[in-house]
């Protein structure tokens, strides 16, 4: 089958800025099929028929849960095929064509957000805030100074503070091998700004929920403190959709 995926997107993952555009345009392709399914070999079909990547591949996951769970974002569209609309598939298309030849690349990425994570920068006032930080991001640096022996020190306010090598060594250790995992550990962990919150997600420390609660509360505080701002919950949105796109590939590749 023809690269449909590669036709509608341009063969470009799509950040939610790009989909929003996207979504507004008119040419987006009308829906060609009557079913979306996971084959036997847990690729991809369109009325029996295998999808390809950009790049040309067959899109096809390692678990059959996974498969059935893009397939079920083809089978979501109605009129026309929206890859805004389809964070999971835009996310298999990037790990089979782009990962396998750049994992150490985006490991060290990975290992890179260690160095200076989120959750190691702490505000000093108001109390507020310093409580909410304290409740969602103490219980991961807890966990990851107990169950893998990794100390980072904190700091208040943006003044850089180096972290131990021991620290940042022991953590790296547990970044996923496999190519999906990586994938997945390394949109978490640029999505939300911290390695730590994508490692403890990704060894099921953290679920889900908890682990975009963490990503997020100075912006929850800044919201609770002067009113929502819709332009920022609308780009937050688009954030959530690769988010959980991740979260899944996590859950479904155990």
């Amino acid at each position: 089958m023809r690269d449909i995926f590669e036709d509608i997107a341009g063969g470009e993952p799509l950040d939610p800025t790009e989909a929003a555009r996207r979504n507004m345009r008119p040419n987006l392709r009308k829906r060609f099929y009557e079913r979306a399914s996971a084959g036997g070999d847990n690729a991809i079909l369109l009325d029996g028929r295998p999808v390809r990547t950009p790049g040309g591949n067959a899109l096809a996951a390692p678990t059959r849960a996974l498969a059935d769970a893009i397939a079920a974002e083809w089978d979501a569209q109605v009129e026309r095929i929206d890859p805004a609309t389809m964070p999971l598939t835009r996310l298999s298309n990037t790990i089979i064509d782009s990962v396998a030849a750049n994992a150490e690349a985006v490991t060290a990425e990975v290992a890179k957000y260690l160095g200076s994570d989120m959750l190691c920068y702490r505000a000093g006032t108001p109390e507020g805030l310093v409580a909410m930080q304290t409740r969602h991001w103490d219980p991961i640096l807890v966990w990851a100074r107990d169950t893998h022996g990794a100390r980072f020190v904190l700091s208040e306010g943006v003044m850089f503070v180096m972290q131990p090598d021991g620290a940042i060594a022991a953590m790296r250790t547990i970044i996923p091998s496999d190519n999906w995992r990586l994938a997945a550990t390394n949109v978490v962990t640029t999505l939300t700004g911290s390695a730590l919150i994508a490692l403890a997600l990704a060894s099921g420390h953290l679920g889900p929920d908890a682990a975009w609660d963490a990503a997020n509360v100075d912006e929850d505080w800044n919201m609770s403190l002067w009113g929502r701002d819709e332009l920022a919950l609308r780009r937050r949105e688009g954030r959530h959709a690769d988010f959980k796109a991740a979260a899944t590939v996590l859950a479904l590749t155990v």
